[in-house]
């Protein structure tokens, strides 16, 4: 998967509020989630991953949360990382919010067809 083109690519329906796009080396994964049923009253239920990952905010706000770190309010152009096996979460602020992530290893599990393209 040398080059992935937006207008070429659909989205991969995750579960109701979340769709992504994703590229992918060996190595190193790509991923744009799209989140679109903010904002919300509550954050998401806090999880962790073997993966290191940074975040880029591409659009709309969120309220970061990382174990053992204060919460941050970020908004587009903000950027955050999640070190592997701690705890992090995010609360969206706006309708529509978009993260690109990077992963690495890749994060096998988004490979898995769980979800359908849109």
């Amino acid at each position: 998967m040398p080059v992935t083109k937006d207008n070429e690519t659909p989205f991969i329906a995750v579960k109701q509020g979340l769709r992504r796009k994703l590229v992918y080396t060996e190595n190193l994964m790509t991923v744009i989630n799209e989140f679109y049923d903010g904002p919300w009253a509550e954050p998401e239920p806090p999880h962790s991953h073997p993966h290191e990952q940074t975040a880029y905010v591409a659009e709309g706000e969120v309220i970061y949360y990382c174990e053992d770190e204060a919460e941050q309010h970020l908004k587009a152009g903000d950027m955050f990382s999640a070190p592997p096996g701690k705890k992090h979460a995010i609360k969206c602020l706006t309708s529509i919010v978009r993260i690109v992530d990077s992963f690495t290893p890749i994060r096998s599990e988004f490979l898995e067809p769980e979800g359908s393209r849109i």
